[in-house]
């Protein structure tokens, strides 16, 4: 994608027009600023005239009097126009995260098909920071070109021609500074990329490490973050080359501007057209003009990492989403029927099953891919490519989303525990302790230092799998929906655990409709009814004791 295309637009216009006012009062105290900056070799230059070469006490005070006005104001506007630039480009990065996250977030998806979370994650901080960064750069931009305005007209003032080489001199240099800004983008694009998916593998390796340790894979997955480090590293300093490429060019070319400036200022002064105070006020101005042009040179680097960073903010928040969201709101109270009708999807092939009210059902499958499917279309990650999915008699896709996950909760196998206690994955206070009972979760929380007030890490990793699966299980339960799918919930713990698990799911969840998507017998045994997914549809349905009799299908899926 162009860093320049619509989008990338969109969203930094987006972050400054968001911070208008901010970035207003910036950017009138800024000018302010470099006004003052711009009036001293002026101010200096009249001393010289009116004071020094005349040797008038009296007039010398007057003009320092009025030079030391003039810092103080300039300082003042300096100091809170800085400030109402930061804080311009902090609310517009913070502004823009929330954003991402919200689009993250979003029950539709489609933002985390074929990225890592560890390049969300770099978007959401470093792209973020860059674009809101350029609210600072807009004032500060601003302010310069009020420093080059003033000391144009200055200039202008002591001599036409030195006015003239001012006002023609500057457009080309910004000019030249945009152009040499282009490959700066381009390499601070490419930068991000390879910085997003080197934190990417960093987090989806850690994520993985007991498992790595387990099969011994160290080696690889560590030669694989070097290659992946190498890579951003490469990058990065790619687009160190072109920004100190295009600051050193700039430089150079402001540097011949000045000296071109002090140049004719000289010659002027030599001829007699202009006197020894504005030959002095002419020199500083140069001088001063080195700043705003530095600063021109310092927005167009901005600028550029800022588009490339906006684009793929752009990217992110646009992306497509997986499944659409109905209007319909829920059907109260929710009864908890549900319905699949010819639903294909990957490995399900014109599926057709019903759920009753209130049922415990098992769901078994000789592939587990089936497994996986049906999950996706009930927790609608995706939407069947035929068939429909209906709870109460109304199709998932016609409901309101966010309604949907009120009343049907979908807990995959691989379901993620946050950073916190294992209270705070579960729920807080003792109207939880049901629901880690009959999870088995008591038992986690007994051997644990501090209880249930124990911190279990970052993804729960100072948990075994066992013990992850029983608080995931736990949260899911005490989520209290009248709809609850759990995916293969003790396939970690002892026989003895999984025994007293499938029974407390069973009393806990009396009177609600429950799916339970697994292979388990014991977990099976406790079912009302169950069904056996064999080529994508259902081949066998009945109690689990009639259908380890009568199926073989059905016993070798489940006691293989």
């Amino acid at each position: 994608m162009r860093t320049h295309g619509p989008r990338g637009r969109d969203v930094l216009t987006r972050a400054v027009a968001g911070q208008r006012r901010d970035v207003t009062v910036g950017a009138l105290l800024g000018a302010g600023h470099q006004f003052g900056e711009a009036l001293v070799p002026v101010l200096i230059g009249i001393v010289i005239d009116q004071a020094v070469a005349k040797g008038d006490t009296g007039a010398l005070v007057r003009w320092l009097a009025v030079l030391a006005v003039v810092y103080v104001c300039l300082s003042y506007s300096f100091r809170f126009g800085a400030r109402a630039g930061e804080r311009a480009a902090e609310q517009a990065a913070h502004l823009l995260r929330v954003e991402l996250v919200q689009r993250v977030l979003d029950p539709r998806g489609g933002v985390e098909r074929g990225r890592l979370p560890g390049a969300l994650a770099n978007i959401a901080t470093d792209d973020a920071k860059r674009v809101g960064a350029v609210n600072m750069a807009v004032m500060t931009g601003t302010s310069a070109l009020t420093g080059l305005l003033v000391s144009a007209v200055a200039l202008l003032w002591i001599s036409v021609p030195l006015g003239l080489v001012v006002l023609l001199g500057t457009p080309v240099l910004l000019w030249l500074g945009h152009l040499l800004s282009k490959p700066l983008e381009r390499r601070s694009e490419a930068e991000q990329e390879q910085a997003a998916y080197a934190s990417g593998v960093a987090a989806d390796l850690v994520s993985g490490l007991r498992v790595l340790k387990g099969i011994g894979a160290q080696a690889a997955a560590v030669e694989r973050y070097r290659r992946t480090s190498r890579d951003s590293l490469t990058a990065t300093l790619r687009a160190a080359r072109a920004e100190a490429w295009q600051g050193g060019v700039v430089l150079a070319l402001t540097g011949g501007f000045i000296a071109l400036v002090a140049l004719v200022g000289g010659r002027l002064a030599a001829g007699g057209d202009i006197t020894l105070g504005q030959l002095v006020s002419a020199v500083g101005l140069a001088l001063f003009l080195l700043g705003p042009l530095e600063v021109f040179a310092w927005v167009n680097s901005e600028f550029a990492q800022g588009r490339a960073s906006a684009a793929r903010i752009a990217e992110v928040l646009a992306a497509e989403p997986d499944v659409t969201a109905g209007d319909t709101p829920l059907p109260g109270p929710v009864r908890g029927s549900l319905r699949l009708r010819g639903v294909s999807l990957g490995a399900l092939r014109g599926l057709d099953l019903t759920v009753e009210p209130a049922q415990l059902l098992g769901v078994a499958t000789t592939d587990p891919a089936a497994a996986e499917d049906l999950l996706r279309c009930l927790g609608r990650t995706d939407d069947p490519d035929e068939g429909t999915v209906e709870l109460d008699g109304v199709p998932l896709p016609e409901l309101d989303l966010a309604g949907l996950r009120t009343a049907l909760l979908v807990t995959a196998h691989d379901a993620a525990l946050f950073e916190g206690t294992l209270a705070d994955n579960v729920g807080p206070g003792d109207d939880a302790r049901p629901a880690m009972a009959a999870a088995g979760a008591d038992e986690v929380a007994r051997a644990l230092p501090l209880g249930a007030d124990t911190g279990i890490g970052e993804s729960g990793r100072f948990l075994s799998g066992g013990q992850r699966q029983r608080v995931v299980l736990a949260r899911a339960l005490h989520a209290g929906r009248p709809v609850l799918v759990v995916h293969d919930p003790t396939t970690a713990v002892d026989t003895v655990t999984e025994a007293r698990i499938a029974a407390g799911i069973r009393a806990f969840r009396h009177g609600r409709t429950t799916v339970l998507v697994t292979n388990s017998p014991t977990l099976l045994a406790v079912t009302d009814r169950v069904v056996l997914l064999d080529g994508g549809r259902v081949t066998a349905d009945g109690p689990h004791s009639d259908l380890v009799r009568d199926e073989a299908a059905y016993r070798t899926a489940v006691l293989a």
